[in-house]
């Protein structure tokens, strides 16, 4: 995607197979256009992705990423912008 968008993962489905989030926001983050960032919004149950999500996606995508934890935002989930810069 060729703009700054976001994409929610906080379905009761992702809290009881955390697997899904990583492979959904592995995903999420391929379709963002270099120049752009995704917000990964993810449940409040699993608190701060920065803690299971960050070096997921720094191992996978190396120095073409940078994340940093946005917020809990008002729906309760938890927001990690990832930009992408190669």
């Amino acid at each position: 995607m060729e703009k700054n968008w976001s994409v929610s993962l906080e379905e009761d489905n992702y809290i009881n197979n955390i697997e899904l989030l990583v492979n959904d926001a592995l995903t999420a983050v391929s379709q963002t256009a270099k120049g752009f960032y995704v917000n990964i919004v993810t449940p409040a149950k699993l608190g701060n992705p920065d803690d299971y999500l960050t070096d997921v996606l720094q191992l996978h995508f190396g120095n073409k990423v940078d994340a940093q934890f946005i917020d809990q935002c008002g729906c309760g989930g938890y927001v990690l912008r990832v930009w992408k810069s190669k």
